[in-house]
């Protein structure tokens, strides 16, 4: 296994719209692309995004805490955000705040190349060592703790952190799936099958190729490679 970067986060939302308005206009993106399934979100369509598909309401969290996006300057990034916006404020240089449908946005003050890429995605583990180490045998780097102190692994420069607490089973998830980039979604489904890993589904899209596999606490986790006729800006 051997992801590049973090490439996207997709949401199951009752209401697309009202996440991607609001992504639009507060958080540096644009619309990359909508069908009839989904809408896909981002400030480039190389590098961060957030995907957005339509399903029925209401949704439950689960395993997913938050998402975050990195940008060089938060108070700037803060100054977009709609006048009644609360974020908290946690420690110096983040600021978090809610939107409809349970959906947690983070702004984490980095050095970044692209301005709200993603930093870091949160998830709760019932045992966060145990869960860390099951990423990185799906290929993700150990990493030392961030800012939070969460234990956490790594993906070209992001990182997936984890907090102690129970997901449950919910029937409902807010969470979609967590997409890692590859050269090869075919290798990775070889690979899957030497090592026993479940693979939940196999999607050839217009613009890519993706093996979707069962990471720990069942999050999905898809290895999305991008076809030479990549086309999204």
């Amino acid at each position: 296994m051997r992801p590049k970067t973090l490439d996207h986060v997709a949401y199951w939302l009752a209401d697309r719209d009202a996440i991607a308005d609001f992504a639009t206009a507060h958080l540096g993106m644009h619309v990359i692309e909508r069908t009839e399934r989904f809408t896909l979100v981002g400030s480039d369509a190389r590098h961060g995004k957030l995907t957005l598909f339509a399903a029925e309401g209401p949704r439950e969290r689960g395993a997913l805490l938050h998402v975050a996006l990195r940008v060089s300057d938060l108070d700037a990034a803060l100054a977009r955000l709609p006048a009644d916006a609360a974020p908290e404020r946690p420690r110096p240089g983040e600021a978090y705040l809610d939107l409809p449908e349970g959906v947690r946005v983070g702004l984490v003050e980095a050095e970044t190349a692209v301005e709200y890429d993603l930093d870091h995605v949160a998830l709760l583990a019932p045992d966060p060592a145990a869960t860390a180490a099951a990423y990185v045998e799906l290929g993700f780097a150990a990493a030392a703790p961030g800012p939070s102190g969460r234990t956490r692994v790594e993906v070209g420069g992001a990182y997936l952190e984890l907090e102690p607490g129970e997901p449950g089973s919910p029937e409902r998830t807010l969470l979609n799936h967590i997409a890692v980039l590859v050269d090869s979604a075919e290798e990775h489904i070889e690979e899957a099958d030497e090592l026993g890993i479940e693979v939940d589904d196999v999607v050839d899209a217009p613009n890519t190729y993706a093996v979707f596999l069962r990471g720990p606490e069942r999050v999905r986790i898809e290895y999305v490679e991008h076809k030479p006729t990549f086309s999204l800006t």
